[in-house]
């Protein structure tokens, strides 16, 4: 981007939707397309912090995800319904997790149907290392003061819910 001046796009395009008739969706279009364009721009901050670690944050996700756990290993199946991904991602990232040394598949021991998928050793240092790095150069500074946060989090999450992403809030272990 150069340093001059740009008008905001989705200001532009709110003035369209009201000069072509569709005033009724003006705030609607404004507050998606902004929540998209903001994904773009964290994600691409995220990205760039995680492609050191030859990681992207699908793959950082389920990394992460299998070093909570007691054993450091779920069910394929299992995993790709705690990070409500298609399990044919969740087999994407693992292959290449794999590929990496990161993670392992292991037979299920009790159930000859499934496959288990285990962090190694060297897949928990590079999710705590990916994990320092996200937390000093995203997650610790976002690009949002801690009242607007608060705002998000309640707002999104009451967003969330009301989709039918989550349920009533339990405590859930992590296997």
């Amino acid at each position: 981007m150069t340093d001059s001046v740009h008008p905001d796009p989705i200001a532009e395009a709110a003035r369209q939707w009201t000069a072509h008739g569709w005033a009724d969706a003006v705030d609607g279009m404004s507050a998606v397309t902004a929540i998209m364009r903001t994904q773009q721009i964290l994600l691409a901050r995220i990205e760039k912090t995680l492609r050191p670690f030859g990681l992207t944050f699908a793959r950082y996700e389920l990394l992460t995800l299998l070093s909570f756990t007691r054993t450091g290993a779920l069910p394929m199946a299992k995993a790709s319904a705690r990070l409500q991904v298609h399990p044919t991602s969740v087999t994407n990232a693992v292959d290449r997790l794999e590929g990496a040394g990161f993670v392992r598949r292991l037979p299920h021991p009790t159930d000859g149907r499934a496959t288990l998928v285990e962090i190694t050793d060297t897949g928990r240092r590079i999710a705590g290392a990916a994990t320092a790095a996200l937390n000093s150069t995203v997650f610790e500074n976002p690009g949002f003061d801690q009242p607007d946060l608060d705002i998000m989090i309640e707002l999104l999450g009451r967003f969330r819910y009301n989709a039918g992403d989550f349920g009533q809030p339990e405590a859930e272990q992590f296997d």
